[in-house]
Formats: C-alpha cells, sequence, structure tokens
C-alpha cells in the first residue's frame, strides 16, 4: 500500500468519526496534469459538521501518520473546506455547495470509489 492510499484510509476514517457523508475517492494518479493523486469528497449537512469533519481529518492524519496539511482553506464560512496533504487533496462540502461544484464530474476520467455511509 502507497503512502498516499494509506492517507486515503486514514482521512476516510476521520470523515466517518464525524459521520461526514457520501464519501467519494477519486483517483486521478493516472491522469496527466492532475494537481494531486486522489480527492477525497464528502459533505456535512451543516457549517458546524463541516467544521468538525475537518478537524476530525486533520488530527487523526497527525496523530495515525504524522501527517499534517500543507494548507487549509475555507475554515471560517465552512461551505467548502479544501485540506492540501499535497498528493491527497480533500474536499469537505455542504450539500448544496458540493452539488454546485460537482467535482466527481470534472474529474470524470478518474477511477471513483464511493464509499458507504457510517452508521
Amino acid at each position: 500500500m502507497t503512502t498516499s492510499s494509506k492517507l486515503v484510509e486514514t482521512i476516510t476514517k476521520g470523515i466517518q468519526e464525524k459521520k461526514g457523508q457520501d464519501i467519494v475517492v477519486a483517483d486521478l494518479s493516472k491522469i496527466d496534469g492532475a494537481i494531486a493523486n486522489y480527492f477525497v469528497i464528502c459533505q456535512g449537512g451543516s457549517p458546524n459538521q463541516v467544521e468538525a469533519i475537518a478537524e476530525s481529518v486533520g488530527d487523526i492524519c497527525r496523530k495515525e501518520m504524522d501527517e499534517k496539511p500543507v494548507g487549509v482553506n475555507g475554515l471560517g464560512n465552512n461551505q467548502w473546506v479544501a485540506i492540501d496533504f499535497v498528493d491527497v487533496l480533500v474536499h469537505i462540502f455542504q450539500p448544496e455547495t458540493r452539488s454546485f461544484y460537482n467535482l466527481e464530474e470534472l474529474w470524470e476520467d478518474a477511477k471513483i470509489t464511493k464509499i458507504p455511509d457510517f452508521d
């Protein structure tokens, strides 16, 4: 398992701990010019949940993999928080913002994996 795929797994766990929904992993590693190897996309039902998911992802990646993001954007308005781990970009949306930007369609050449919602 590559470091990137292990990071994706850890990020997914962090999202699930805060009951993030509709998790999708887009594998961009075979796409020329892609800005990362993976996108992890999910949503939270409220600005507070979006923020909690972002904090959970940061915490679990630090604890389990000693990884820290190089950048976090969108905290404060919590409509769309992007967390940049260089090879993996995490996008945490509110549902209406997610459907507006529709990142899954943007990277339609990528291999898309849907992760079942965690109960």
